[in-house]
């Protein structure tokens, strides 16, 4: 199962990157290697991560981005977040959150997509990126199992859905909720996970031992700002809230969320398990759901 580097996806942006706008927008940089990401006006990189087969005969194509912002970001679907063809809007996210975001939607195709290609271009801060994706024979990955060591994704229970691994085509969301601005509206899931087939060598002295199971709430679209809440959690008001669990066989939760502003809202949580968030980029074992909100005044 391959693993690919940020380096190796952002090499391959930067052969797609075209300039777009007035003279005043500045072209995108390849970041030199080691350099610490930058607090503000920076770009925001799309990253394809792989492609898999499905047991209908269909094939999903699976993305993320790296957001090299200590803040995160605002794109709206449309000249600067786009997909084409058939987009612009392909259930990519709007708001990019600091750092890099692993697995967070995932295009479906037909058996017979063949050799064609998608473009996915965000413009951040006056930089436009762009990523070229399709089926390409060295991206395909097996999001299910990691082979080295038995190991799956968490399993994730949102609303009446069980979910386990990546999120399919077209981002169906598991949950349709309504609230108010300024109400915490509860959000209410479990997440479990199984022990490894081989269990992994010892850990070095002095090294924090991995989670065992986790589950992260995120904003992934929405015209205000979401603020998490969740008395399982040392954080508190935070715009991504992380919950841990000791155990393997993980928990349930009531999280809360806060909206700034009315309108409609998609909400991303992901199951992760020891190997972390993406598998630490090996594309398994972890998995992805969504809950859409509507928020009146």
């Amino acid at each position: 199962m391959p693993t690919r580097l940020i380096s190796t996806l952002l090499i391959t942006a930067v052969a797609c990157v075209a300039l777009i706008g007035v003279s005043a927008a500045q072209p995108p940089r390849f970041p030199l290697p080691l350099e610490p990401e930058g607090s503000v006006g920076e770009a925001v990189w799309p990253a394809f991560e792989g492609w898999f087969r499905n047991e209908d005969g269909t094939l999903t194509l699976l993305l993320g981005y790296f957001n090299r912002n200590e803040v995160s970001i605002e794109i709206p679907i449309g000249d600067d977040n786009r997909i084409e063809p058939g987009g612009p809007d392909q259930g990519q996210p709007t708001h990019f959150g600091s750092g890099r975001g692993w697995g967070v939607f995932s295009i479906v195709v037909p058996a017979d997509f063949g050799d064609q290609k998608f473009t996915w271009r965000l413009t951040a801060n006056g930089q436009a990126t762009d990523v070229s994706f399709w089926l390409n024979p060295p991206y395909f990955v097996g999001p299910m199992l990691d082979r080295a060591n038995g190991n799956v994704p968490a399993i994730l229970t949102v609303g009446s859905d069980t979910l386990q691994g990546p999120p399919g085509g077209g981002a169906v969301a598991s949950e349709t909720l309504s609230t108010r601005v300024g109400r915490m509206l509860t959000l209410n899931a479990a997440v479990t996970d199984s022990p490894l087939e081989i269990e992994p060598p010892p850990r070095r002295a002095g090294r924090e031992a991995p989670t065992p199971v986790s589950m992260t709430w995120r904003k992934y679209r929405g015209p205000g700002e979401v603020v998490f809440n969740s008395d399982q959690s040392e954080e508190s008001d935070s715009a991504t809230m992380q919950i841990d669990f000791e155990t393997l066989e993980g928990g349930t939760t009531a999280t809360t969320a806060t909206f700034s502003e009315p309108g409609e809202y998609r909400l991303m949580l992901s199951g992760n398990d020891m190997s972390g968030d993406g598998g630490g980029g090996n594309q398994c074992c972890w998995t992805t759901g969504y809950v859409d909100v509507t928020v009146a005044p």
